[in-house]
């Protein structure tokens, strides 16, 4: 019989594993019941947090550059690099991880940072950018991310505006004649997993500002900051998909730096080779925290196990819980999925134990679909 060959193609469990983690936990299970496996591991990422990690352990090489964080402080942030391809987290910049416990700015946080870790990507002799947005601490239509790129926006007076989205009310002139002209020659994708529009009943305050520490009124300030905004700079591309990502960063690389939105997960595998990988496999295992109702608008196991499918390649998923009926999961290509909630009910016992759990589904794995 032929020996199998496993591609575990994981996301992180956010809390718990990262990516890289979750694939050695998921190899160490196999072989402990499948001694003679063949295991391929690709760590992935949709284009949120761990998008970097999960490029270095593809063979990026990590970089690092002192940037603005979300509230002005000075942050380190990583980007990853191979050859002239670039691709940067936004969130390693801009997002919540640079809060404090229970400390949230949603009107004046600012993506600053982000667009100095776009330029540390220009100035390593980046020609392809993948931007992977999510996970921001933001709310400012990415306009801090194109003055730390050259763009002014001016009040009344001819003063700059203040930081965050709270200060784009006041948003008198827009000059992006100072734009870095490296950017014209670089292709940069904007990769994310939400498809949001700018504003309104959809947008990103409305869905996304609450988890950034906006209050009602809050939120209400950010739409109508957002909204005159973008009737500055251009309302059409404010109903873009994916002008909402990350706190409308997302806009501000559609309308100002000629980016192109792609899903977060589609590019990510394109990037980390993941195609070559696949026709190496006879089994696939992937997987996040949470396999939800989320999971099936474009997280990383529905694009790994969509791709798998196409290729005839069968696919099993390890979580950490299980949202999903056997008939959605079945739809989005994943024949069974493993939750770490059925050993261990207790939420706070299976995200500490998460690791020697997920070695025990692997076990599971290995004599369900390998033996």
């Amino acid at each position: 019989m032929e020996t199998a060959r496993v591609l575990v193609a994981a996301d992180k469990f956010k809390g718990s594993l990262t990516a890289v983690q979750v694939a050695e936990r998921v190899t160490a299970g196999l072989r402990r019941v499948a001694p003679d496996v063949r295991v391929e591991t690709l760590p992935v990422a949709d284009g949120g947090d761990g998008t970097v990690a999960a490029a270095v352990a593809a063979g990026f090489e990590r970089r690092e550059a002192r940037v603005t964080g979300p509230l002005g402080d000075p942050v380190t942030a990583a980007y990853a690099l191979r050859d002239s391809t670039a691709v940067v987290e936004m969130a390693e910049a801009s997002g919540l991880q640079h809060l404090p416990d229970g400390v949230f700015a949603p009107l004046t946080a600012t993506t600053y940072g982000s667009g100095e870790l776009l330029r540390a990507a220009l100035e390593a002799g980046a020609t392809t950018i993948v931007f992977g947005v999510g996970g921001s601490a933001t709310t400012d239509g990415g306009a801090g991310m194109l003055a730390a790129l050259g763009a002014r926006f001016l009040d009344a007076d001819g003063k700059p505006v203040g930081p965050g989205g709270g200060g784009l009310a006041e948003l008198a002139e827009a000059d992006l004649s100072g734009l870095d002209p490296r950017l014209k020659d670089v292709d940069l994708i904007l990769a994310s997993d939400v498809d949001n529009p700018l504003t309104g009943p959809k947008g990103a305050p409305e869905v996304y500002g609450r988890q950034k520490g906006a209050s009602e009124e809050d939120i209400a300030v950010l739409d109508a900051a957002l909204t005159h905004y973008a009737s500055v700079l251009g309302p059409e591309t404010a109903a873009l998909p994916g002008a909402g990502a990350a706190g409308g960063i997302g806009y501000g690389a559609l309308v100002a730096l000629g980016a192109r939105f792609r899903p977060g997960i589609e590019v990510m595998l394109d990037v980390l080779g993941f195609a070559p990988a696949l026709a190496r496999a006879t089994l696939v295992i992937t997987g996040e925290g949470s396999l939800d109702e989320q999971t099936l608008h474009g997280k990383a196991p529905a694009g790994v196990a969509a791709a798998a499918r196409q290729a005839g390649i069968e696919v099993v998923a390890v979580c950490g819980r299980l949202a999903l009926s056997q008939e959605a999961l079945s739809g989005a290509g994943i024949a069974r999925a493993y939750a770490l909630a059925e050993m261990e009910p207790d939420p706070a016992v299976s995200m500490a134990q998460a690791g020697p759990l997920l070695e025990r589904a692997a076990e599971s794995i290995a004599r369900d679909f390998l033996s």
